[in-house]
C-alpha cells in the first residue's frame, strides 16, 4: 500500500498513553484524545491554551452553519454548503504564577504524560511546570463528557507546589470567540453573557443558520477571591486564586452544560426561557457523581461490546480504541443526529454523513446497540422530504438521498459526486433490508421503511434507462464507490444494488398486500400493480457487466479496455494522489481508489460463488491503491474468506490502527470514523467469518497465526452470542441461555447457554495459505 505506521503512543490494552509531549504530534494527539458523547465532542486540545500548532475544536452534533455559494446557471448544482461549526470552548482556562502564564509551547516542564482511559472515558494529563523564577508545581488536568447526561461534562484541575508556598492565579470560563478554522472566521453572534458568583453563562447563535447554543459552567473547589472579568462580548470569565502550600494538593472542578436549538423560528428570548427549565438539573449536579455515572455507563458498554485478543497487544489496543470511538460518536441518543466522517473530532468533511453510514457503520450498531441502528435509519426517514426535493432538482421522481449531508439537504457542491453517485440512496435501502433481516423488526419496515423504499425505487426508475442496443436496463453517467472512474455507464455496483433494491421493495409490498390492515398504507403511497411490474421488469433486465469465461464482473462498461497502471510503482512521494496528480490524470487508467465490485460482493455475499469472489479478488486487489480509508477492511474480510491469510492480516493491521499510527498522515484533521467501524467488521466479518445476509447468521471463524486466541460478542435478539476462537478450536454459547440457530462452517447448529466446543476444520486453519 506504500503507507507505514508512525508509531508514537505507548501500547496498553486499555489506555492510550502519551509519554512526553511532541509538538510535531500535537494536532494528531488532539484528534486521538478527542472525547464525545454523540451530543457534543471536544478535541484533545490543552485546557490552558497553547501558542503552537493546534485545532481548538468543540462541536455539537447537528449544529451547523451555512455558506452561500455562487449560484450556478446549471440546474442541480448545490448553492448552499453546510458545515458543523466550531462552538464554545467550555474548557477555557489560563494559569499564572507571579505573572508568568503557562504555555507548553515555551514553558519549562517535565514528566509530561497524557492518558485516555478507554474503560472509563476519562482523559488525564499531568506534568511539572518550572517557572522562570524556579518555582515548580505539579499540575493534573482531568476531563470527561457524560454518557448518562449527554448535555453535561466535567473538568478538574489539581495543583501541588513542590518547592514553594504561593498562589496559582486562574482565569476560567466559556469562550465563543474561536474561529472555525476551515472558513477562517468566527461564525457566532452573542445573545447574552454573564458571570456571577461561581457560575458563567453565555448564549450565542450562528450568523447564517441561526442555530442557538447556551452553555453554562459552575466552579467548585479550593478557590479564593472569585470575581467576574470583562473580557469581551463572546467570552464569559471568572478570575480566582488557588492557594498553594508546598507538598499539599489543591483543586477546582467545573461542571458544564450545553443546550442547543436548531430551529430558526425560535426567538433567542424563547430559547433562553426554554433552557432555564433545565438549570435546576445543572445546579444540582455534583462532579464526582456525574463522573461515576458516566464511568458506570462505560462499564456496562464494555461488558457487551468488548473484543479480546490474546497474543497481539498492539491490535488489542487498536480494536478497543475503535469500539470506544464508535460509542462516543453515536449511541442512539437522537434520531436527528448523524455520524460525520470525522465524528466530532475535526472539521474535515464538514461534519457530513456519507453513503458509508448505512454500509459500514450500521453493522456495528446492529450487533451492539440495535436501537441506535434504528435511529440511524430514522434520520433518513426524517430527511425524506429533502431527498424528494433533491430528486426533483436532478429531474427524477421519488427520493434521491444526498452524498453528503448534516440535515438531509445535499451540501456537496462537486456535481460529479452529488449528482452521479447513487450509492447513498441504495445504501439507505440496503440499511433498511439489513436492519430488518437481522432484527426482524417488521413494524419498522411497515411504518417507516416501505415509504423510503418506494421513493428510492421511483428515483431509480427515472434515473436509469433502457439500452437501445441490448434492451437491458441500467444507469448512465454515474460514479460508483470507486471515485477514480467518473461519468461511466453501467457501474456494476450501482446496477446490482439497484436490482436488489427493486426486488426487496417488491417483496415488502407484496407481503403488506397479504395483510389487509396495510391496505390504507399502500393506498397513501399510491403504489399500484403497474408500477410494481415496471420495477420487476427493470430488476429482471438489469445490465450486470460480467465475463462468463473469466467469472469477473466488469466494474463499469469499458473498464477491461482501460490502460493498465502498476499501482505498486507509484512513488510514495506522490501520495495523496489528489494533491499530486492533476484531476483528470486520475481517471485515465484502471487504478481503483477503493473496493467497488468487491464491495458489492461483501454486502450481498451469499449471491456470489467462492470462485467468483476469488477471481474478482485476484483481479481487482492489485489495481486498488487504497486512497480511501474504507478500503483495507473490505479487502481483509474477503481475503480471510478466501484463505488469503497473509493479505487478511496485513490489511487488518492498517485498518485497526489507521488513526493511532497515523498511516494516512492526516489524523490531525480528525479521526476516520467510518474506517473505525470497518475495523470492527474486520474482526467480526473477517476473522470471525460472520455473514448477516442470509436467513440466519453464519460463521466461518479463522484466527491469525500470530494470535493465541480472540473473542467477541454480538447482540442477537434478547441475548448475547459469545464466541472465543483458539488456534485449533472455538467455544461458543449464549450468555442468557436462549437457543439460537446459526450456521457454523456450513452446518446449522443450535447454541444455548452450555458452551459448545468445535474443532476448526483443517481447511480453515490459517497455517494453510492457499
Amino acid at each position: 500500500m506504500g503507507k507505514s505506521a508512525d508509531t508514537y503512543y505507548c501500547v496498553d490494552p486499555w489506555k492510550i498513553i502519551e509519554n512526553g509531549f511532541s509538538p510535531e504530534h500535537a494536532m494528531v494527539s488532539e484528534s486521538i484524545f478527542s472525547l464525545g458523547n454523540e451530543y457534543t465532542g471536544v478535541r484533545g486540545y490543552f485546557d490552558e491554551g497553547y501558542s503552537g500548532d493546534r485545532l481548538l475544536g468543540s462541536y455539537i452534533n447537528g449544529v451547523f452553519e451555512e455558506k452561500k455559494l455562487e449560484t450556478s446557471s446549471y440546474k442541480g448544482i448545490v448553492n448552499t454548503m453546510t458545515y458543523m461549526v466550531n462552538a464554545v470552548d467550555w474548557l477555557y482556562t489560563r494559569l499564572q504564577i507571579d505573572g508568568e502564564e503557562l504555555d507548553l509551547n515555551i514553558a519549562d516542564y517535565r514528566s509530561f504524560v497524557r492518558i485516555l482511559d478507554l474503560k472509563t472515558g476519562v482523559l488525564i494529563r499531568s506534568f511539572v511546570w518550572r517557572t522562570k523564577t524556579g518555582k515548580e508545581v505539579e499540575l493534573t488536568f482531568e476531563r470527561f463528557l457524560s454518557m448518562e447526561e449527554p448535555h453535561m461534562g466535567g473538568q478538574r484541575i489539581r495543583a501541588r507546589a513542590l518547592n514553594f508556598n504561593g498562589n496559582l492565579q486562574v482565569l476560567a470560563g466559556l469562550d465563543f470567540s474561536q474561529p472555525h478554522k476551515s472558513v477562517g472566521e468566527n461564525r457566532w453572534d452573542c445573545i447574552s453573557n454573564k458571570a456571577e458568583g461561581n457560575c458563567c453563562e453565555i448564549a450565542a447563535q450562528t450568523k447564517q443558520s441561526k442555530h442557538k447554543v447556551i452553555c453554562q459552567c459552575r466552579f467548585l473547589g479550593d478557590m479564593e477571591q472569585m470575581a467576574p472579568v470583562q473580557a469581551g462580548e463572546k467570552i464569559s470569565l471568572l478570575s480566582f486564586t488557588l492557594p498553594l502550600n508546598q507538598g499539599s494538593q489543591t483543586q477546582f472542578s467545573r461542571i458544564m452544560q450545553i443546550l442547543s436549538c436548531t430551529e430558526k423560528a425560535v426567538a433567542p428570548e424563547k430559547f433562553e426561557r426554554l433552557s432555564a427549565a433545565k438549570k435546576d438539573t445543572f445546579l444540582a449536579a455534583e462532579y464526582d457523581a456525574l463522573k461515576a455515572g458516566s464511568c458506570k455507563w462505560w462499564e456496562q458498554m464494555w461488558r457487551r461490546s468488548d473484543i479480546q485478543i490474546e497474543g497481539d497487544a498492539v491490535n488489542q489496543q487498536g480494536i478497543r480504541y475503535c469500539i470506544f470511538q464508535m460509542h462516543q460518536t453515536y449511541h442512539g441518543e437522537n434520531s436527528k443526529s448523524v455520524i460525520g466522517a470525522k465524528g466530532l473530532t475535526g472539521e474535515a468533511y464538514s461534519g457530513n454523513t456519507f453513503w458509508d453510514t448505512e454500509t459500514y457503520c450500521l453493522p456495528f450498531y446492529l450487533f451492539n446497540n440495535p436501537q441506535a441502528a434504528k435511529k440511524l435509519l430514522m434520520f433518513r426517514y426524517h430527511s425524506l422530504p429533502q431527498a424528494r426535493e433533491r430528486a426533483k432538482a436532478l429531474d427524477c421522481e421519488g427520493a434521491f438521498y444526498p452524498i453528503a449531508t448534516i440535515d438531509g439537504r445535499e451540501c456537496c457542491n462537486l456535481w460529479q459526486h452529488s449528482s452521479l453517485q447513487l450509492q447513498a440512496s441504495t445504501g439507505v435501502a440496503y440499511g433498511i433490508w439489513h436492519y430488518v433481516n437481522v432484527t426482524k423488526d417488521e413494524d419498522f419496515i411497515d411504518t417507516y421503511g416501505v415509504e423510503m423504499l418506494v421513493e428510492i425505487c421511483r428515483m431509480l426508475a427515472t434515473r436509469g434507462d433502457w439500452s437501445q442496443k441490448t434492451g437491458k436496463y441500467g444507469f448512465y453517467g454515474v460514479m460508483g464507490p470507486d471515485e477514480f472512474q467518473m461519468m461511466v455507464n453501467h457501474n456494476c455496483y450501482t446496477n446490482f444494488m439497484a436490482k436488489k433494491t427493486f426486488e426487496y421493495t417488491i417483496l415488502v409490498i407484496n407481503n403488506m398486500k397479504a395483510t389487509q390492515k396495510f391496505a390504507d398504507r399502500l393506498k397513501i403511497l399510491s403504489v399500484d400493480s403497474q408500477e410494481l411490474l415496471k420495477w420487476a421488469d427493470m430488476a429482471r433486465n438489469m445490465e450486470i457487466p460480467y465475463d462468463e469465461d473469466t467469472r469477473i464482473f466488469e466494474q463499469c462498461e469499458g473498464f477491461f479496455t482501460l490502460p493498465h497502471i502498476d499501482v505498486d510503482k507509484i512513488p510514495v512521494t506522490e501520495f495523496p494522489l489528489y494533491s499530486h496528480w492533476s484531476y483528470d490524470h486520475i481517471y485515465r487508467n484502471d487504478m481503483i481508489k477503493q473496493p467497488d465490485v468487491l464491495m458489492m460482493m461483501f454486502l450481498y455475499n451469499a449471491c456470489f460463488t467462492t470462485e467468483q469472489k476469488l477471481k474478482n479478488y485476484d483481479y481487482y486487489e492489485p489495481r486498488c491503491i487504497h486512497e480511501s480509508s474504507l478500503s483495507p477492511s473490505v479487502h481483509s474480510i474477503l481475503a480471510s474468506e478466501l484463505k488469503r491469510h497473509e493479505d487478511a492480516y496485513r490489511f487488518f493491521e492498517f485498518a485497526t490502527r489507521l488513526d493511532l499510527d497515523n498511516y494516512n498522515r492526516n489524523t490531525s484533521e480528525g479521526l476516520h470514523t467510518t474506517s473505525i467501524a470497518a475495523a470492527w467488521m474486520n474482526i467480526i466479518y473477517g476473522f470471525g467469518g460472520m455473514r448477516s445476509d442470509g436467513d440466519i447468521l453464519s460463521f466461518h471463524p479463522t484466527i491469525p497465526k500470530q494470535w493465541r486466541s480472540y473473542s467477541f460478542q454480538i447482540l442477537l435478539g434478547d441475548d448475547t452470542l459469545f464466541i472465543k476462537v483458539e488456534q485449533e478450536k472455538l467455544r461458543i454459547h449464549t450468555k442468557n441461555g436462549s437457543k439460537q440457530t446459526i450456521s457454523l462452517y456450513d452446518r446449522n447448529t443450535v447454541i444455548g447457554q452450555e458452551e459448545v466446543v468445535v474443532k476448526i476444520p483443517e481447511q480453515w486453519r490459517t497455517a494453510i495459505d492457499e
